[in-house]
C-alpha cells in the first residue's frame, strides 16, 4: 500500500480536497430527508432561519464525521479503486490537518445547533458523529458483515435532528422516519457494494457481497425492501398524513420491492450482473428522495 505524501498544490486544489473530505454527495441525501421531516414536524412551513440553521449545523456535523471516516480509512482507501483518488490518499493534506479540520467542523456544528436551534438537536447530531466514527468506522466496518446494517443508524439521525429542531422533542413519528432510513440503507448500499465487491475483498472489508453469494445478498436486499415498504405504510397514520403520501408510499414501496425481487430472481437464474445491481442502487436514491418529498407535499397541500 502506498499513500502519497503532501506536495505543493494550488489553493483551488486544497479547497477542493477539504470539500471532498466532507463527502458532499452523501450530505445532499441526508439533507433531502431533513427538510421534509421539518415540514411534517411543523405541520406546515417552518421558519426559514430555523431551517437554515438546522441545515448548516447538520451539514457541518455530517462533514466532520465523513472527514474522520476518511482519516481512519485512508489505508484501505489507497487500495480500493473507488476511493484511491481521495485527498488523503493523493496527499492533498496530512492526516493531522484533516483531523483538525473534522474537529473544527464538529465544534462549529454543535455551536450552531445549540445556539440557534436547540440543545437536543445539537446532541443528536454529535451522537450521530460518534456512532459513525466509533461504532461503524473503527469497530464494525472491518470486522462484521453487519457493518452497514448497524452503522447505517448514523445516517438515519438527521431526521431526528430535523424533528427535534422544530419540536424540541421526539415522538413515534421521527422514530419511524429513523427506522425507514435505517432499513433503507442496507439494500441501498449492498447494491452498490455488488459493483465494488473486488475492491472490498482486496481491502479485506467484509461487506455482504464479499462474505456471501450474490444470491444470498440479493435475498437480503429483497427482505429489507419488504420490511421497508411495511414501515413506510405505518408513517401515514402515525404522522396524520393524507392520501398523497399514502399513494406515494404504496407505489414507491411496490417499485422498490419489484426491482429487488427482479434482481433476486436474476441472481437465482445466474443472469444478475453489476449493471442490474446499479439500477437498483440508483433507484433507491430516487425512492428515498421521492418518499420524503411527497411527505412534505402532503403536508403543504393540506396546509394551504
Amino acid at each position: 500500500m502506498t499513500i502519497s505524501v503532501p506536495i505543493s498544490r494550488s489553493v483551488a486544489d486544497v479547497v477542493k480536497g477539504y470539500a471532498a473530505l466532507t463527502k458532499p454527495r452523501i450530505i445532499e441525501l441526508l439533507l433531502v430527508t431533513t427538510i421534509p421531516t421539518m415540514v411534517v414536524a411543523a405541520n406546515g412551513i417552518p421558519s426559514f432561519w430555523l431551517v437554515a440553521a438546522t441545515l448548516i449545523g447538520g451539514t457541518l456535523a455530517a462533514g466532520g464525521a465523513n472527514t474522520f471516516n476518511m482519516v481512519i480509512d485512508r489505508d484501505i482507501d489507497a487500495i480500493m479503486e473507488r476511493t484511491k483518488r481521495r485527498p488523503l490518499v493523493t496527499g492533498v493534506m496530512t492526516p493531522r490537518a484533516a483531523t483538525l479540520f473534522g474537529a473544527a467542523l464538529e465544534i462549529v456544528a454543535f455551536a450552531v445547533l445549540a445556539i440557534w436551534v436547540n440543545q437536543l438537536s445539537a446532541w443528536l447530531a454529535l451522537s450521530a458523529t460518534a456512532f459513525y466514527v466509533f461504532i461503524y468506522t473503527l469497530w464494525l466496518k472491518r470486522r462484521s458483515r453487519q457493518n452497514i446494517v448497524i452503522g447505517g443508524a448514523a445516517g438515519a439521525v438527521p431526521v431526528l435532528v430535523g424533528w427535534a429542531a422544530v419540536t424540541n422533542s421526539l415522538t413515534w413519528t421521527p422514530v419511524l422516519l429513523f427506522l425507514v432510513i435505517f432499513i433503507w440503507t442496507p439494500p441501498h448500499f449492498w447494491a452498490l457494494a455488488v459493483r465494488y465487491r473486488d475492491d472490498y475483498e482486496a481491502a479485506k472489508v467484509p461487506m455482504m457481497p464479499v462474505v456471501a453469494s450474490l444470491r444470498h445478498t440479493t435475498l437480503e436486499i429483497l427482505v429489507y425492501s419488504v420490511v421497508l415498504w411495511a414501515l413506510t405504510e405505518l408513517i401515514g397514520p402515525t404522522a396524520h398524513l393524507g392520501w398523497i403520501y399514502a399513494i406515494s408510499a404504496t407505489v414507491l414501496g411496490g417499485l422498490f420491492t419489484f426491482y429487488a425481487l427482479r434482481l433476486y430472481r436474476q441472481a437465482v437464474s445466474g443472469t444478475a450482473d453489476v449493471a442490474r445491481a446499479m439500477r437498483l442502487f440508483h433507484f433507491s436514491i430516487t425512492y428515498l428522495t421521492a418518499l420524503f418529498v411527497m411527505m412534505a407535499v402532503d403536508v403543504l397541500v393540506r396546509f394551504h
